[in-house]
């Protein structure tokens, strides 16, 4: 079965390099509005171990919804009034950790985000006004005002799919290299091909790996980021010879080396690791068992 003609416009979304300027004024300011790391941490959803936006966004439109189905029926102005403020207050924390994540994604990303963002915040503004109409105006019209309000969540809604399933904003990029790595063990060279405390990048059948040695020691990651995907070798190291050395990618993620483990997000999944050792002279390693 094909997509339905009047979505495709959605997809061109993606290149409406028209946003770009908006984008370009808008991303920096949210970046320094985060400061500081632990802030933007808690609002990416880190120590949550996934996104948290997309549960926050379940209470406004569970409660929205429910006064859409309510306003259809006599003797329910008060119970809807009642979801409709809630969602209302409930919209608060799933705007802001819209924010942070589209402040993070990548440009393509953006472009629909800003809309999905714009659609959203505008039917919340609406929102407010059915609510002020429901207490101190008319009723009528606060239902009306409710409907159309609840339309623009829709349409959001639809964006926000977009986002998270056909462009996998907040997926982990790196989940698909656990199912494509090769079983067993495998070389990756010899050991003194491997620069000291400088990581470099080697090759499974294919897979890139971030490689790092630290005298005897060899840490071995995937070399995909689990937020969008970018190499790790191409990131920021810190501390290299420490334990507690870090790598921060294009896309500001920061992974302890040695554990794969989320220092800073805007990742959520920890990078993957892999099991290494030294056979004779060749760095052998493998996917960590379960």
């Amino acid at each position: 079965m094909r997509e339905l003609p009047f979505l495709k416009p959605v997809a061109r979304l993606e290149d409406l390099h028209l946003l770009d300027p908006v984008i370009g004024h808008l991303k920096p300011l949210l970046l320094k509005v985060m400061k500081p790391r632990g802030l933007e941490d808690l609002l990416h959803g880190v120590p949550a171990g996934h996104p948290v936006h997309p549960v926050l966004v379940q209470i406004p439109i569970g409660t929205w919804a429910s006064a859409a189905l309510l306003d259809a029926l006599p003797g329910t102005a008060r119970t809807s009034r009642l979801l409709v403020g809630t969602g209302i207050l409930a919209a608060a924390p799933a705007i802001l950790t819209g924010w942070a994540d589209w402040a993070r994604s990548g440009t393509r990303s953006q472009r629909v985000g800003l809309v999905h963002a714009a659609s959203n915040e505008i039917g919340w503004i609406v929102y407010v006004l059915s609510y002020a109409d429901r207490r101190w105006g008319s009723e009528p019209r606060g239902r009306l005002l409710g409907w159309a309000a609840f339309t623009l969540i829709g349409v959001g809604g639809y964006l926000g799919g977009h986002l998270a399933y056909r462009q996998a904003v907040g997926a982990n990029h790196a989940q698909a290299v656990l199912e494509r790595f090769p079983a067993g063990w495998h070389s990756i060279g010899p050991l003194a091909d491997l620069p000291e405390e400088r990581p470099v990048r080697r090759e499974v059948e294919g897979e890139s790996l971030f490689v790092l040695r630290r005298g005897g020691r060899v840490d071995v990651l995937s070399d995909v980021s689990t937020h969008l995907g970018e190499p790790l070798t191409g990131g920021v190291l810190t501390d290299p010879g420490a334990g507690a050395a870090t790598i921060e990618t294009a896309g500001g993620s920061v992974f302890e080396v040695e554990t794969g483990e989320v220092v800073h997000g805007p990742a959520t999944a920890p990078a993957i690791v892999l099991e290494s050792r030294v056979e004779g002279e060749l760095v052998e390693v493998r996917l960590p068992r379960p």
